[in-house]
């Protein structure tokens, strides 16, 4: 019966009405609308293109996982100073007290930090441990008998002096890198 009613001719006014309702109920047979590959009017089919309000109304949106902006240099310098200041008072405390006497090796405490915290950023950490770390120890500096200053002692014997303010200066950077140069200008005597 139901082929029998398809096969019946349909009145014209009829014929849009039945492909209003294919397309309602069977959308993958609607015919897909037609793209536009020029400019110009649109032609009878089309919806007219959205209008966007000019560029320097439109905001970028903010992506995801894009990094901060970096923070304004006196705030950033602060961070930079209570992430530093403890071990910066730890090497004044190890270098100018009698805590340690000249040719002394640090106690396994402060070793650890000053290895983790200093040495470890030393832009030629490799070269100053060479075939191994034995030990840290305090004492004069050869060519300045005045200066107290931190040495390597390798496990071949060998003890080398390696520059505390090196090791800020590169922790400096590497962790603040926006900032790193102006800090380093301000709060450091030497470079």
């Amino acid at each position: 019966m139901a082929a029998a009613a398809l096969s019946l001719p349909l009145p014209r006014a009829a014929a849009p009405l039945i492909l209003l309702r294919a397309a309602r109920f069977a959308p993958w047979a609607a015919p897909a609308p037609r793209r536009r590959l020029l400019p110009g009017p649109p032609t009878a089919g089309e919806p007219p293109p959205p209008v966007l309000p000019p560029a320097s109304k439109l905001a970028d949106p903010p992506v995801v996982g894009a990094p901060e902006p970096p923070l304004p240099f006196r705030a950033a310098e602060a961070e930079i100073l209570r992430d530093i200041e403890p071990v910066v008072q730890l090497i004044k405390d190890i270098l100018h007290s009698d805590r340690y006497a000249d040719g002394e090796c640090l106690y396994p405490k402060d070793e650890d930090i000053v290895v983790e915290k200093l040495l470890a950023f030393h832009p030629r950490a490799q070269d100053k441990i060479g075939c191994g770390l034995d030990a840290i120890m305090v004492d004069r500096h050869p060519e300045f008998r005045k200066s107290r200053c931190l040495f390597v002692v390798r496990t071949d014997g060998v003890w080398i002096d390696f520059s505390y303010q090196k090791c800020l200066r590169a922790y400096i950077r590497e962790k603040y890198p926006s900032h790193a140069e102006r800090f380093i200008r301000e709060h450091f005597k030497r470079t």
